[in-house]
């Protein structure tokens, strides 16, 4: 029996029972797999019948939680890794070569940043960024060797958005590969190769785990491609842990409630902000206000979970914001149950010149919220009596 809704999808795709029967699927905690005889041996290595072989190739787990992000993405095939930096980088070393260049949006985590400025150009790969404001500019910066176009949305740390399905026409225009980052909407949001894309990426430990306790990424996509990308990882070893990937794929289960209820929550507590006399701008996808909010609404299904805003008085007033956060935590993570306040110009991006963190939109003032479960009045309480400090 097929299901097309995806919240049946996500609670009823699992691998074969064994014979115990069992209703929760079970833990393979192996490192390799046996063979019946030579022959079964041969075969399997020779890749003449589909198994499991050995747990950094493929294991039961993994397996069940890949299938059900390919489902849910609408994608051929996939792989699963150990974080989304393994997704991340995995993607790219497993795609390009020497003298290949990268179109990016300015706007991606840290450490993709520090990937694409730092260890890629060792191998002679560059990237050319564009701003979310200059989406038009993109196909000034394609070259004869460009390979890719890569882009997050919403954007982090800023919640920026950019229009898939354009990007998605000019990839095409130009044969690249145009690769996302869905972390920030995940695929109950969004699914971004309906609107064109070639290959997506998770970073799991976020919404996907959903309850801060295990890292995984995944990356889904065009089986072409990923069958690159298996080989790569395959050899070098990324994969995501059996145990792991268990967590995961019993989180998916719960993945659209859970999200559900966090875009609910985000979208009070950034209209409690929007409102407040402390805070100068608000972004988040599904506010009218939000430059992107026609491009949100045509692409995602909800807001998502997090919350940027920027308060008066820059990085002094945001460490004040901080040190009177009580009942929100302060930590690197987002997507968590408990909600969660950053202010990235004193902490994540403090070691980048005022020059680099303005170019990706985070001012001095920035606050972002990943905004948790807790009852959507003690989240805007939280917030309400900090910014009474600043």
């Amino acid at each position: 029996m097929s299901y097309d809704n995806f919240e049946t999808l996500a609670i009823r795709t699992q691998i074969d029972r064994s014979e115990n029967l069992e209703h929760s699927v079970p833990l393979y905690l192996t490192s390799s797999f046996v063979f019946e005889d030579a022959e079964d041996m041969r075969a399997s290595f020779a890749e003449e019948k589909e198994r499991n072989l050995y747990s950094r190739f493929t294991n039961p787990n993994t397996s069940e939680f890949v299938q059900k992000i390919c489902q849910m993405e609408g994608a051929e095939s996939g792989y699963a890794f150990a974080t989304g930096m393994g997704a991340v980088f995995s993607t790219f070393a497993a795609l390009l070569n020497s003298g290949d260049h990268i179109v990016s949006c300015r706007s991606v985590f840290g450490s993709t940043h520090s990937l694409f400025t730092k260890f890629l150009p060792k191998w002679n790969i560059e990237t050319s960024y564009f701003k979310v404001e200059e989406a038009d500019k993109v196909e000034s910066l394609i070259r004869p060797e460009t390979r890719c176009l890569y882009v997050e949305t919403p954007t982090n740390p800023g919640v920026d958005l950019l229009d898939l399905e354009a990007l998605s026409a000019l990839a095409k225009k130009h044969d690249l590969i145009f690769i996302v980052d869905n972390c920030f909407a995940t695929p109950y949001l969004q699914q971004p190769i309906k609107f064109g894309a070639d290959l997506v990426i998770h970073s799991a430990t976020k919404l996907i785990d959903g309850q801060g306790r295990v890292l995984g990424g995944v990356t889904v996509g065009r089986e072409d491609l990923i069958r690159e990308i298996y080989l790569f990882a395959r050899n070098t070893g990324p994969a995501l842990s059996p145990f792991n990937a268990w967590v995961l794929s019993k989180s998916l289960e719960t993945l659209a409630v859970r999200v559900d209820r966090h875009c609910d929550n985000a979208l009070e507590a950034a209209r409690f902000l929007e409102e407040h006399p402390r805070v100068r701008q608000v972004k988040y996808p599904f506010l009218k206000s939000h430059p992107g909010y026609e491009i949100a609404r045509k692409q995602m299904k909800k807001g998502g979970s997090v919350v940027a805003f920027e308060i008066e008085g820059g990085i002094e007033a945001g460490r004040r914001f901080l040190n009177a956060i009580q009942m929100c935590s302060l930590s690197a993570n987002l997507g968590d149950t408990r909600t969660i306040v950053t202010h990235p110009a004193s902490t994540t991006h403090s070691k980048l010149s005022e020059e680099d963190r303005l170019e990706v939109g985070i001012t001095d003032g920035l606050v972002r919220v990943s905004v948790g479960l807790e009852a959507a009045e003690d989240i805007i309480a939280d917030l309400k009596q900090a910014l009474e400090t600043v």
